[in-house]
């Protein structure tokens, strides 16, 4: 089995977060926007449908999983979730939760403007702030089998 390693753009543009079943969840460093990136820890994907359809399933619900938490620690108006890989071809999900006063509302977030990485107190505040994304057992809302 070939060694799964995250790429290194998705490295550099994102923070740490936690571990799903199958996802790592890193945090975009990008203080306009919170946004969670899902990376599928399996080596070689580039595309959905390289996923077989058991893991397939397992991602669908930690995507919804994720989206939910993110919506309830935002207050978040909308959720916005995408899959490109154009410039960076490794598999990875992008979760955004959006409100109406954002940088790039009504428009989309991925590719609006330039990233604005954040000092390290925005980064802890944003990690805090999200820990109940990032750690789904210490989330109080609605369970779910996979977390």
């Amino acid at each position: 089995m070939a060694r799964f390693d995250l790429d290194e753009r998705l490295d550099a543009d994102t923070l740490p977060g936690g571990m799903l079943q199958l996802c790592m969840l890193r945090v975009m460093d990008d203080a306009r926007f919170d946004w969670i990136v899902m990376v599928p820890r399996r080596a070689g994907l580039s595309e959905l449908h390289d996923l077989p359809p058991p893991l397939r399933a397992i991602l669908m619900e930690e995507i919804v999983g994720v989206s939910d938490r993110l919506k309830a620690a935002t207050a978040a108006k909308k959720i916005n979730v995408a899959m490109f890989g154009n410039m960076v071809p490794q598999l990875h999900i992008h979760v955004i939760a959006r409100h109406e006063n954002d940088a790039a509302w009504p428009g989309g977030a991925v590719g609006f403007g330039t990233r604005a990485p954040m000092d390290e107190a925005a980064r802890k505040e944003k990690l805090d702030r999200l820990m109940p994304v990032l750690r789904p057992g210490l989330n109080t809302g609605s369970p779910s089998a996979l977390f």
